[in-house]
Formats: structure tokens, C-alpha cells, sequence
């Protein structure tokens, strides 16, 4: 998980933190931890402040109330996913009680190493995340929790987001694609909806919450919106990562059937469309990454992939 200087505010209801914060709560919680460096970590996720301590361990902390709920999630389902994934996630160790005048519970995990994936790491991501994908929902779903307010509503039946996205699709109504955006989404959200039994999803699969190493995935971090719903929740991440070819790539793998490639496209466009209308009055970074998003699901249509 890359080290670097930590991210900006980006919610009203944000509180903030530094390492001296952690040193203190450290030391009234886990005297064991409390001498290890303590650096901060600029992370593109926006729940969570993280803090790298020592050299394999973190600390995330809730930026913010609503980030409560998927961290106490965290604890007690990733150790039980574990065993059955392809790869390392970043196993949480401790629980730490608000003191110091931080208020939430927060969390001791294992430090992964990696980097956020680049351009030239996009052709063999595809393939190596699609596997990864298909792993995860190969696990037992029985008595997993379904999509809601710990997860931001991922995998929940499109039906469910169209009041949302009307909403932020108002937000964004000087934009000059707005009607090309509008009708992407009508396209792609009326596709038929999942009937089957509800399979596990990591929630937010994005550059920021993958790693890789030498060109391979390698980690796959922030389960903060874990859950199990429909499985097209997960496809998102072919708009925002991939260019056409690898779109090609990952669904070889996924081998999704033409609804679920079209429910995955309009999770893709919500993302897009969420990141624009939220973040370009806080974060220069984010509204980028939503505009390329929407950019993207439009160019899949214009040529009807």
C-alpha cells in the first residue's frame, strides 16, 4: 500500500487526524504498538485515514460516522473470506476504542505490500482481477450481509439507485453531455435485473483499492463496502480501469451474460456519475476520475460495446 502525503477533507462531517493522534491512541490501547513510526498514507479512498506503523502493520481510522458500521464489518468477515481468496487482503488484528478525543472505534491491520495500478499494468489486471473476482463469488454467501446503508447500497437492484441518480444527474445539469449521460444510463439500467441468489462482492473495485507487484495483482484492499448482492456491481471496474481491449479481457474471464455486462455498465456509470456531481467542488482528483468514468461508458456505447 503506497506511502505518501495524506489526502485532503473531503466531507462536511470529516474528522481530521494526524499521527500524533495515533501515537497517543496507540499508547493508551496497544502499549506494544506505540513505538513503531508511524507514517501517514495518502490514500484515493475517501472513508478512512490510514497510517502506516512499523513495517507491516496499519491503522485506519473512520474519517467520518457512516464509516463506522463497514469497519466493524470488516473485522468479522474478512478473516472468515481469507482462506478462500487467491490473494492477501489486510487481515484486521485489533480494534481500538475512541479515546483522545477521537471519536470511533478504529481499527490495527496487516500493511500489504504493492502499488495502485498504472497504464502498463492494465493488460494482465484484467485477466488476474476477473479471477480474483470469480473466486470471491465462489464463496458460500449464506448469512452474508445484504447490500445497505454499511455498504452504500453496491449490489443492490439498479431500481433502487434511480431516484439517486436522477438526483445527481440534476446536480450535473450544466455539463454539456448531460443528455448523452442520461440516456446511457435509462439504456443500461433497465436491463433485467439479477434473479438469482445474491453472491459476494467486494463493492468498490477500483485502482485505488487494488495492488500489484511486477504487473500482477497482488492485493486487493478497503472492504469497506463488502456485501452480497448482484454480481454486476463488480463489473464497474472494466469503465474505470480498462480501455475497450481490456474490457475484451476481463469479461473472457468473467463470462458474464448481456444483461449483466449492461447492469455492471450502468454501476459503472452511477460511480462516474456520483465521483463528478460529489467531488468536483472538493477534490479536483475524484471529479477527474468520475468524468473518465462517464467518458467511457459513453464510448461503449457510441460503438454499441
Amino acid at each position: 500500500m503506497p506511502s505518501r502525503r495524506m489526502a485532503p477533507v473531503l466531507h462536511d462531517d470529516e474528522v481530521t487526524t494526524d499521527a500524533a493522534l495515533v501515537r497517543r491512541l496507540l499508547a493508551a490501547q496497544f502499549a506494544e504498538w506505540s513505538r513503531l513510526d508511524i507514517v501517514p498514507v495518502r490514500s484515493a479512498g475517501t472513508d478512512n485515514a490510514m497510517y502506516r506503523l512499523g513495517g507491516d502493520l496499519a491503522v485506519r481510522l473512520p474519517r467520518r460516522p457512516g464509516a463506522v458500521m463497514p469497519m466493524d464489518k470488516e473485522h468479522a468477515w474478512l478473516p472468515r473470506l481469507a482462506p478462500f481468496l487467491p490473494l492477501p487482503t489486510p487481515l484486521p488484528l485489533a480494534k481500538g476504542s475512541p479515546g483522545e478525543g477521537y471519536p470511533f472505534p478504529w481499527s490495527v491491520c496487516r500493511w500489504l505490500d504493492g502499488e495502485n495500478p498504472g497504464p502498463g499494468d492494465a493488460a494482465r489486471l484484467a485477466t488476474d482481477l476477473a479471477a480474483f473476482i470469480r473466486a470471491l463469488q465462489a464463496i458460500d454467501a449464506t448469512g452474508a450481509p445484504r447490500p445497505g446503508g454499511h455498504n452504500y447500497f453496491r449490489g443492490a437492484p439498479l431500481v433502487q439507485w434511480q431516484s439517486v441518480i436522477a438526483e445527481r444527474l440534476a446536480w450535473l445539469a450544466d455539463i454539456d453531455d448531460i443528455d448523452r449521460v442520461s440516456a446511457a444510463w435509462k439504456a443500461d439500467a433497465d436491463a433485467t435485473p439479477w434473479d438469482r441468489p445474491p453472491v459476494w462482492i467486494h463493492g468498490d473495485l477500483c485502482a485505488a483499492n487494488l495492488l500489484v507487484r511486477t504487473g500482477r495483482l497482488s492485493g486487493v484492499i478497503d472492504w469497506s463496502c463488502l456485501g452480497a448482492g448482484d454480481p454486476a456491481c463488480e463489473l464497474q471496474v472494466a469503465w474505470s480501469l480498462f480501455d475497450h481491449a481490456g474490457r475484451r479481457a476481463f469479461n473472457a474471464v468473467m463470462a458474464v451474460d448481456e444483461a449483466t455486462w449492461r447492469r455492471g455498465r450502468a454501476w459503472g456509470l452511477a460511480i462516474g456519475v456520483l465521483n463528478l456531481s460529489y467531488y468536483r467542488a472538493r477534490s479536483a482528483e475524484l471529479a477527474e476520475n468520475g468524468r473518465r468514468i462517464i467518458d467511457a461508458v459513453l464510448a461503449d456505447h457510441a460503438g454499441g460495446g
